[in-house]
C-alpha cells in the first residue's frame, strides 16, 4: 500500500458516519487498515455499516452520537482510548441543513439548531479530541465545513453563519495546538450528491433531482455538482500520514468556484 494512504492501525473517530461523506470515508479508511470509532444519531444505518465493515475484518466501534450533546462527543473519545489506546485522527463530519429562506424569514429555532449541531458539535469534538492528542503530542483533526463557510449562501443564511464559525474554530484551534504536533484543517465542499442535497427541499423547489443538480451546477465552472467520492478522496489526502505540514487551512473542493 502507498505510504501516503496507509492508515494501518490508526484509530479514527468519524461523526455523522451513517451516510454521506461519513459512511463513504469510513469504508475508504477501513480498506486502508484503520480502526474506526463511528458515531451518528441515526443508529440503525450506523450499525448496518459497522456490521458490513466488521465482516471485512475491520475493528469497529459504533455508538449513538448526537454531536450537540457534549457527553456523546466525550464518549466517542473515551471509546477510542479505552479500546485502542490512542486517538490518531478525528473527523468532525456531522451536520445539518435547514429549510431555505431569506435571512429575514429564518426562525430563531433554525439559527439555534445550526449553532448547537454544526458549531457546538465541532467545538465539543475539538475539546475532547485535543485533550487526548495533547497528551500524545500528536494527532490530526478534520472539520467538515462548506463553501457556505467561505462565502455567501443565498437562502441558507443560518447554515452559512454556522459553517463560517467552523472555519474560524478550525483556524484558531490549529494555531493553538500546532506546537503539540496536532494538525487541524477544514474541508469546504461545493454542493455534493449526498442526502443533504438529494433529500433536501431544493429538489422539490427545482422540480426534481436532475433539475436541482443542473440548477446548482451553474455556480461551478466545471458545471456540475460533486460526487461524494471526489470529496472523500480530498479528505483522505488531508488526513494522510504523509501530509505533515498542512494545518489551519480551509480547503475548497468546489469545481473551480473559488477561482473566480
Amino acid at each position: 500500500m502507498d505510504k501516503l494512504l496507509d492508515f494501518t492501525d490508526k484509530t479514527i473517530i468519524i461523526t455523522g458516519a451513517a451516510q454521506g461523506f461519513g459512511a463513504l470515508l469510513a469504508k475508504e479508511l477501513a480498506a486502508r487498515g484503520a480502526n474506526l470509532v463511528l458515531g451518528d444519531i441515526k443508529t440503525e444505518p450506523l450499525q448496518a455499516l459497522a456490521g458490513e465493515l466488521k465482516a471485512l475484518g475491520t475493528k469497529v466501534i459504533a455508538q449513538a452520537c448526537d454531536v450537540g450533546n457534549e457527553t456523546h462527543c466525550k464518549a466517542m473519545v473515551t471509546a477510542a482510548l479505552d479500546t485502542f489506546g490512542q486517538l490518531d485522527i478525528a473527523v468532525n463530519n456531522a451536520g445539518i441543513a435547514h429549510p431555505l429562506g431569506p435571512i429575514e424569514t429564518l426562525s430563531n429555532e433554525a439559527f439555534d439548531k445550526q449553532w448547537q449541531v454544526n458549531v457546538m458539535g465541532v467545538q465539543f469534538g475539538l475539546r475532547h479530541q485535543i485533550a487526548a492528542m495533547r497528551k500524545q503530542k500528536s494527532g490530526v483533526i478534520l472539520n467538515v465545513a462548506s463553501m457556505a463557510g467561505l462565502g455567501a449562501a443565498p437562502l441558507g443564511g443560518a447554515y452559512s453563519a454556522a459553517k463560517h464559525a467552523v472555519v474560524g474554530l478550525t483556524k484558531t484551534a490549529a494555531y493553538e495546538v500546532a506546537a503539540d504536533n496536532i494538525r487541524i484543517n477544514a474541508i469546504c465542499p461545493f454542493f455534493t450528491a449526498t442526502p443533504m442535497v438529494t433529500e433536501s427541499d431544493m429538489v422539490s423547489m427545482a422540480g426534481g433531482l436532475e433539475k436541482a443538480k443542473a440548477t446548482l451546477a451553474r455556480g461551478a465552472p466545471m458545471r456540475r455538482i460533486a460526487e461524494p467520492i471526489e470529496v472523500v478522496n480530498a479528505m483522505l489526502l488531508l488526513l494522510s500520514p504523509g501530509n505533515t505540514f498542512m494545518t489551519g487551512q480551509a480547503i475548497a473542493v468546489d469545481g473551480g468556484l473559488s477561482s473566480m
